[in-house]
This record gives structure tokens, C-alpha cells and sequence, in this order.
């Protein structure tokens, strides 16, 4: 009994501290289409059971009970269901608050046929959160599938008084912004403990664990996700901190507590036990987390439970010492950052975890166990691989989800019937029609590097380089005779334009254009037009021959003569010119040959023109 006490007291100044911080209701909408005296769109809050549509919405009709209008008994009791009929709406029941826990009113809800259940406050107050009860308060929560709403109690009347009139009311709940999305990563936490022994909570998280694993590991190792563990302590009041209660509990001279697994200090494990172990959890996904594989922390977390359970004696150190071996992380950076639990000092990791179970920003403290947050919002709802899945996907912007988030388990392809309304070319294959998360989005694609342009909806065109190698660009093309003709041009960005020869819309129809009719070619009175396909021909009658490039017609025979005349001048001119030149060069030849006789003959004899040249000297009386 005095450990049961204790054990209340550690909780006191667990809660103690959290009212200091911020508990955060999470909402979702809920918007009436009808009647018009209700139209709005109101506030819920969503239950901590059940399974949340993040990411979607569900249409239905209310519907309120005439008799067990606290939904504490089974509706068959009254025959009484809710299964909506073929081609009807889903129904959610409204019914009361109070007199049974949230999770019977919600489970028998669901086993009438409800779609979802809206509980109707029974005080004005803000939203609260409708949690599911402690250790058996409830057997059936684990089977709980269908989503659960509190609304306020002004709002109830309001829809009790127009089903009371007669009047049909249709609404809507969305789920599509409780969670943000506002890149293609998701970053989600989860608040865990290594406790074994807590009853169906702990049973149901390490279940989740088991099944959860694979899609985890496959989300971190490319890089869809970012995971962090974390886990909650407290600590003891200084003045009982040499207590033996503190002592079995506590490690760091009462800095960091868990609660007593058995709640019997006298057998079993002790709470530091516990806090030990969960240290370790942490330091495990430290250390792998900088080895570049922070997804070991699933294996390390699903193989402990399996090897090393509390019932069969084996939660022990040396037991997690050799899963971690098994799992090739550094047992010794484990050890090092687990540090020595009886320092009187902060451990570093633990005090990290204390401090971050304060809300930052939108998420508000952590104070229940287990506690899933994504993207800094808190999940609400069942603790299941389903619909756990079915959350972080709610956390990815529209397109970028990955490849498990619209499989058939979680998501249906909207763009399955109909194309979904959205623009497609069936010849090619090509379709602007995009599955996401929250439904299709109508948006023109990208194939083969070559962006389409347009609304999605009725026209979609490739632009750009390259667009005429996909399906043509969308324009006309035809093959006709062995020539193809085609109204895409590849350096245009975008369009389609008839070639040169042919009209038309360029995307549809291009038609030949008969130039002959048309007038616009051979227009010379003796020329005769033939079309072609794309083109045309010309010519001329008899022996008449056309040139193109003048658009007329000339006799063959007169250019033939006119030819020969033509180079017979040319031959003539060459020969007179040759016969000049060579006389020229004759005549030059001679008269240098001349000069040059003349020059050597003057050195050597007089000329005829020289005169006798006079004798003087001695001798010349002689």
C-alpha cells in the first residue's frame, strides 16, 4: 500500500509540473452543408482513440438516438442501426456526454454501423481531449476504427434542435490541415517507454514497434523521414531523495524516476531499472544515428522486447549488451554516453529528454505515454501501423509523397475512374492527373524532361526543346507517298503551326493547300500548274521549258541557238585575241634581238656613220 501511495506522490509532481507548461488540444473541422440556419464551419476536437482520416475528409449525415442518447449500452439492445443503406451517406452519431467512458460510447457506436461518432459536451467549456481510460477501464479500445469527435455543447443544441425539427443535417470532417505538410519531409517524434509490464498500453506500443518497423526503416533509409525516440521521466522531491522509495525509483540522486513496474517495491524490477533502459534506448539511437543507420533504433527496440522481457527475468544489462552486438553498433560509445547512473550529477541525454518534453511552438507538452508527434503536432488516435502511416503521410506536401503513402493499404487512386476529371492523352499515355495523400490534383507533367504546359483539366502541351519528341508536341503530323510533314516545330516553345502547303488548326487538321486554284504559282500565260501534296508542280506545253526562278517559259530550240551563237563569239573573240598576242610577242621579240646585235657589233667595229680620226707626232713629215 505505501508503494501505491508513493507512486501517487510522484505523480502529483509529474502533473504539477506539466500544468506549468501547455496541454494542446488537437482539432480538426467540421463544416455543415445543411440546413442553411447551421452553414459553418466549426471547431472538434479529436479523440485519442479510434483511427483519424488525416489527410482526408468523410461526408455523412448526423444522426441522434431517441434512446440511449449516451450510446453506454449496445444499440441492439433497442434494435436500433446505423449502417447506412446502398447508395446512402455514412452516418455520424451524435450522442451525450457522460455516465461511461468515451471509448464504450465510440465502440458501440461503431458495432450500430456509425461511420464516426460526435460527442456532444455536457458543459460550456473549451474542447478537451477524450482520452482512452487507464489499465482495464475498457477492453474494446484496441478494436476502436471509426473517428470520434467532441463538440461543444452549444454547437449540440444547435444540431439536436434542427434533428428534433425534422431537418436533415450533412456534414463534413476534415482532417486535411491538422497536421502541417509544408515540405516533402516529415519529421515525427516518438514518446515511448521500455516498460514491459504497464499493462495493455505497454503491450499495444511494443506491438506497434514489431509492426511498424519496416515502413519506419524504409521511410529514414531514403530519406522520406526524420525519426527521434524519446522518453519521459520526473524527478523526486529533494526531501525524499534518500528515501528508499526514491532510491528504487530514481537514478542521479533522484534527478531522473519511472515508476515502479509492478508497483511493488518489494519484487520484479525497480523504476530506475526502467529509466536505465530507456537511457540506453536513447544512447543506442545516438550512436547509430551518427554512424549514418539511425534506423537500428527499430531493431534494437523490437529485438530487447523479444530476447530480454521483464516476465522471464532477462531486462538486464548484459541482455541489451548482446542485441546490440547482434546489430553491429559500438557497445562502447553506448556505454560512454549511458554514463554512471549513481553520479550525483545531470546526465546530459536525460536532462535533453526532460527539457524537451516541454511544448514548443504549436505542440503542446508531452505528458501522455505512448505519444506519437508529427511534424510538431501530436497524433490523436489509435496507436496502429495503418493509421499511424496514414498520419506521416498527412505530413508531406501534396505530390511529394512517397510510393507507400498511396498504396492500396492506406490510400484508394482517385485518378483510377475517370482519369480524375483531369486532362490525358490515351495514345501516348500521358495524363495530368497526380494521386497525392489528399486527393488528385489535375497538374500537367513532366515527361521525358519536357514540361507540358496548361490548366490541367482540359489542355495540356509540351514546351520547350525536346517537345516534338514527345508525341509530336500534341501537333499534326502525317505520312503521305514516303514524305512526312509535321506542324511542330522543335525550337518554338510551344504550339503547332501547318508547314509550308498546308492549313489548318496545327493541332488537329492540316489540310493541302491546292496552289494551282489558289493562283498563286504559274502564273505565266503557257505554264500549267499540277498540285502535289504539300507542294506543286510546273510546266510548260510543247517544247517550251520553264524556269522556275523567273516564273516563264522559253523555247528550247531558240536557247539552243542562242547558245552555240553565243559560244562561237566567244570562240572567235579567243582565237583573234590569241593570234594578236603572238604577233605582239614577235614583234617584241625581234625588236629586242635588234638592240642587242647593235650593241655588240658597236664595240667591236665602226659603224658606217663614224668619221677617220687625224695623225700627229714626229713622224710625220716622213
Amino acid at each position: 500500500m505505501g508503494g501505491r501511495v508513493w507512486l501517487f506522490s510522484l505523480s502529483v509532481v509529474f502533473l504539477w509540473g506539466s500544468c506549468l507548461g501547455r496541454f494542446v488540444v488537437e482539432k480538426n473541422s467540421l463544416k455543415v452543408t445543411s440546413p442553411d440556419s447551421l452553414k459553418n464551419v466549426y471547431e472538434c476536437a479529436i479523440g485519442n482513440f479510434g483511427v483519424p482520416q488525416y489527410g482526408g475528409t468523410m461526408v455523412g449525415v448526423v444522426a441522434y438516438p431517441k434512446a440511449n442518447r449516451k450510446a453506454c449500452k449496445s444499440f441492439n439492445e433497442f434494435d436500433i442501426s446505423y449502417k447506412s443503406k446502398p447508395g446512402g451517406l455514412p452516418v455520424f452519431l451524435l450522442v451525450d456526454r457522460g455516465d461511461c467512458y468515451f471509448t464504450t460510447k465510440a465502440w458501440n457506436a461503431q458495432n450500430a454501423g456509425a461511420a464516426a461518432i460526435l460527442v456532444a459536451d455536457d458543459k460550456l467549456e473549451p474542447l478537451i481531449t477524450m482520452d482512452s481510460p487507464e489499465e482495464g477501464g475498457d477492453d474494446h479500445v484496441q478494436n476502436i476504427t471509426i473517428p470520434s469527435a467532441l463538440i461543444s455543447k452549444a454547437f449540440g443544441d444547435n444540431l439536436k434542435e434542427a434533428l428534433t425539427n425534422g431537418e436533415m443535417v450533412n456534414v463534413n470532417l476534415d482532417w486535411r490541415e491538422s497536421l502541417p505538410h509544408p515540405d516533402e519531409r516529415v519529421e515525427y517524434e516518438f514518446w515511448t517507454n521500455s516498460n514491459d509490464e504497464c499493462g495493455p498500453k505497454c503491450d499495444n506500443q511494443i506491438e506497434f514497434v514489431k509492426n511498424f518497423k519496416g515502413p519506419a526503416q524504409i521511410l529514414e533509409q531514403k530519406g522520406y523521414t526524420q525519426f527521434t525516440p524519446h522518453y519521459i521521466t520526473w524527478y523526486c522531491p529533494e526531501a525524499f531523495i534518500l528515501s528508499k522509495q526514491c532510491k528504487s525509483q530514481c537514478i542521479n540522486h533522484g534527478r531522473y524516476c519511472a515508476p515502479d513496474p509492478e508497483q511493488d517495491f518489494s519484487k520484479g524490477y525497480d523504476g530506475k531499472d526502467v529509466v536505465v533502459q530507456n537511457l540506453r534506448q536513447v544512447c543506442v539511437f545516438k550512436v547509430a544515428n551518427e554512424s549514418g543507420k539511425p534506423w537500428l533504433w527499430w531493431d534494437y527496440v523490437s529485438d530487447f522486447s523479444i530476447r530480454c522481457p521483464m516476465k522471464e527475468n532477462k531486462y538486464t544489462k548484459e541482455c541489451a549488451e548482446e542485441v546490440i552486438r547482434s546489430l553491429g553498433v559500438d557497445i562502447r560509445k553506448v556505454n560512454d554516453c549511458v554514463g554512471d547512473p549513481e553520479a550525483d550529477k545531470e546526465n546530459p541525454v536525460l536532462k535533453a529528454e526532460q527539457d524537451a518534453q516541454i511544448g514548443k511552438d504549436s505542440r503542446g507538452d508531452v505528458t501522455i505515454l505512448p505519444t506519437l508527434v508529427i511534424n510538431n503536432r501530436q497524433y490523436r488516435g489509435k496507436l496502429d501501423k495503418a493509421a499511424v502511416l496514414k498520419a506521416i503521410c498527412a505530413g508531406f506536401k501534396e505530390t511529394t509523397e512517397p510510393a507507400v503513402c498511396l498504396s492500396e493499404d492506406v490510400e484508394t487512386n482517385e485518378c483510377l475512374e475517370n482519369n480524375g476529371g483531369c486532362w490525358q492523352d490515351k495514345a501516348a499515355n500521358i495524363t495530368a492527373c497526380k494521386d497525392t495523400f489528399r486527393g488528385r490534383v489535375c497538374e500537367c507533367p513532366v515527361v521525358r524532361g519536357v514540361q507540358f504546359v496548361g490548366d490541367g483539366y482540359t489542355r495540356c502541351e509540351a514546351s520547350g526543346l525536346g517537345r516534338c519528341e514527345i508525341n509530336n508536341g500534341g501537333c499534326w503530323k502525317q505520312t503521305k507517298n514516303g514524305i512526312t510533314y509535321t506542324a511542330c516545330v522543335d525550337g518554338e516553345s510551344n504550339g503547332c503551326k501547318c508547314p509550308p502547303g498546308f492549313k489548318g488548326d496545327g493541332a488537329n487538321t492540316c489540310e493541302d493547300v491546292d496552289e494551282c486554284k489558289e493562283k498563286s504559282a504559274c502564273q505565266c500565260p503557257e505554264c500549267k500548274c499540277r498540285n502535289t501534296w504539300g507542294s506543286y508542280e510546273c510546266g510548260c506545253s510543247g517544247d517550251l521549258l520553264y524556269m522556275k526562278e523567273h516564273d516563264i517559259c522559253i523555247s528550247k530550240k531558240s536557247s539552243s541557238r542562242y547558245s552555240w551563237s553565243f559560244l562561237w563569239v566567244i570562240f572567235l573573240g579567243l582565237a583573234i585575241a590569241g593570234v594578236g598576242g603572238y604577233i605582239l610577242y614577235k614583234h617584241r621579240i625581234r625588236s629586242y634581238m635588234d638592240s642587242e646585235i647593235r650593241a655588240i657589233m658597236a664595240q667591236y667595229m665602226p659603224l658606217d656613220n663614224q668619221g677617220e680620226t687625224a695623225t700627229h707626232g714626229p713622224f710625220a713629215n716622213i
